[in-house]
């Protein structure tokens, strides 16, 4: 799945209200809840290297929150690495290459959004 896209499914499936937050970096693209404004997608272009790849061309990643629990797991799987220059305890840097099957990147994407999301919290 490549970065157009993804975003396009970002707007159509999740109502993603997208963000250029850093005028030094235009291609750098947020996507947030529109009621609380946290993260769940960060889109940008970095350079291999910096995902410890060989390589200084610039790659399409997507920055998507995990559950700590699963983010191992899925460290071990094509094109998904430790979150570029974002907490790596709670965040993955995923390939938008096509080395990542597109039902992964789904996956990761909606499992970003849930942990990002307002929470409803019920009176006993």
């Amino acid at each position: 799945m490549n970065r157009s896209k993804l975003e396009q499914f970002i707007v159509e499936n999740y109502n993603g209200v997208a963000d250029h937050p850093w005028a030094k970096y235009p291609n750098y693209k947020v996507f947030r809840h529109g009621d609380n404004k946290k993260w769940f997608a960060l889109f940008m272009d970095v350079p291999r290297n910096k995902l410890g790849l060989k390589g200084m061309e610039k790659l399409d990643i997507v920055n998507l929150k995990c559950d700590p629990f699963l983010i191992g797991s899925f460290r071990g799987e094509e094109g998904i690495f430790p979150a570029y220059h974002m907490n790596k305890e709670h965040w993955l840097s995923v390939s938008l290459d096509g080395s990542t099957s597109e039902d992964v990147i789904k996956m990761l994407l909606d499992i970003s959004f849930q942990l990002t999301e307002t929470k409803v919290w019920k009176k006993k």
